[in-house]
């Protein structure tokens, strides 16, 4: 089976990484891809904005399988067009990446799938603003209503940094979705589905504040772990249950079924499992410790769910222990990043690219926000905090910053969920 994962990150090299070490594959691209994939898959230049450039690509390589890691050519319709040139897919339509592409629709489906989520409101007119804020509080979530790479968002109990920011949304065109505020830690649930069939992955937490201590702007995130040493018996399965599976059902009953990677943030309160968001594809940095733990070959998990043969196939099977993943991000970063910094350090095991680039001399130099990842795993999260970490500390690059506390509160066993009250 030939390959074809398309985007550049390092969600994208890890799924690069975990089908090269599938025996049903016989040849594997990445396109853009960057220095890091670079030296485990063919690199094909693509914009992958442009749908009809991704099937140019997969059918100029003669790709069996196309796999969509990030969220703008499935908004924008890439996994149709792929499939329409008769290419198998991993990655939903635009009509069910929608779930993802606009908050007010997720809303909606939500509401009519009847699963917990926090009570929202959408403003369009910032003549509606004030009278909108006055509603929620005293700690303010103001999200962008579409793609905003996880740095649309904005919790404060701060009023008037939550009207500035709803403001900023709404002067640049963007319709402002409110919501109230959910107290409780924070999970990610990834799950293939095939339209119908739901196999949930292991769950994750990851971190959106740039800096130690949950302080500072949200970012794409600053790192992750996986599996959650203190989630309840039962969680998944309750999850899969009582949110992921209806919302499904919803979208195949609306004609617009979801085939591909299903991922469900939700925030654990004394209320039950609420969600957060849902997200059209594999997030990144959760998706680097989770396949870091996958057992179970990935290309044929992802190619079940592209020809519908999900139910067939047989349970997954995992590694024991933990990972976690550190982001090590440029300086600048959430804002705007410092570029072309020399990396040293990048080529080592458990370390994936993103904003990554290798200049005409060799040399690899930064080239975005989130410039690596470093991975590191262990028969328990505390042994694979010190694994991460020790790599860490072997990449240069100057300016760069990373959290410090990745999986440290679950380490020491600090994580507790509310009681549930009903």
């Amino acid at each position: 089976m030939r390959v074809l994962v398309i985007g550049s990150g390092a969600r994208e090299h890890a799924l690069v990484l975990a089908a090269a070490h599938d025996p049903a594959v016989t040849a594997i691209a990445c396109a853009p891809g960057n220095a890091g994939t670079a030296a485990v898959a063919e690199q094909l230049g693509v914009d992958v904005a442009n749908p009809a450039a991704v099937v140019e690509v997969a059918t100029g390589w003669k790709a069996d399988l196309v796999v969509i890691g990030p969220e703008v050519p499935l908004v924008a319709g890439a996994a149709d067009a792929v499939r329409k040139a008769g290419i198998a897919c991993f990655g939903p339509s635009a009509a069910a990446a929608r779930i993802e592409g606009s908050k007010a629709f997720a809303k909606d489906v939500m509401a009519a799938a009847k699963v917990a989520t926090a009570h929202s409101e959408i403003v369009d007119n910032p003549a509606h603003l004030d009278a909108a804020l006055s509603r929620f509080g005293p700690t303010w979530v103001v999200k962008d209503d579409g793609l905003a790479a996880g740095k649309g968002v904005v919790v404060t109990t701060d009023y008037d940094q939550a009207r500035a920011h709803a403001m900023t949304l709404l002067d640049g065109g963007h319709p402002v979705l409110l919501e109230s505020f959910l107290d409780g830690p924070e999970v990610s649930l990834f799950c293939l589905v095939d339209g119908r069939t739901v196999v949930p992955l292991l769950p994750a937490q990851d971190f959106k504040r740039v800096g130690d201590g949950d302080a500072g702007p949200n970012t794409g995130g600053m790192g992750a772990y996986a599996p959650l040493p203190w989630a309840p018996d039962g969680l998944v399965e309750q999850i899969v249950a009582e949110i992921v599976q209806p919302v499904v059902d919803e979208l195949a009953a609306r004609e617009t079924p979801f085939s591909g990677l299903l991922y469900a943030g939700l925030v654990l309160t004394s209320e039950g499992s609420q969600v957060i968001e849902f997200n059209c594809r594999f997030g990144d940095p959760e998706t680097q410790v989770v396949l870091a733990l996958l057992e179970t070959p990935l290309a044929g998990l992802l190619n079940a769910v592209a020809t519908g043969t999900l139910a067939e196939q047989p349970p997954l099977r995992w590694h024991n222990g933990a990972a976690v993943t550190v982001v090590i991000a440029a300086d600048g970063y959430p804002g705007v990043p410092r570029a072309g910094d020399v990396i040293t350090g990048g080529e080592a095991e458990g370390v994936l690219h993103a904003g990554t680039r290798r200049r005409d001399d060799g040399a690899v130099v930064a080239h975005g926000g989130r410039v690596l990842s470093v991975v590191g795993a262990g028969p328990d999260l505390r042994a694979a905090r010190e694994e991460a970490y020790a790599r860490v500390a072997k990449v240069h690059l100057a300016g760069s910053h990373h959290r410090t506390d990745i999986g440290l509160r679950a380490a020491e066993g600090e994580v507790t969920v509310p009681a549930r009250r009903n």
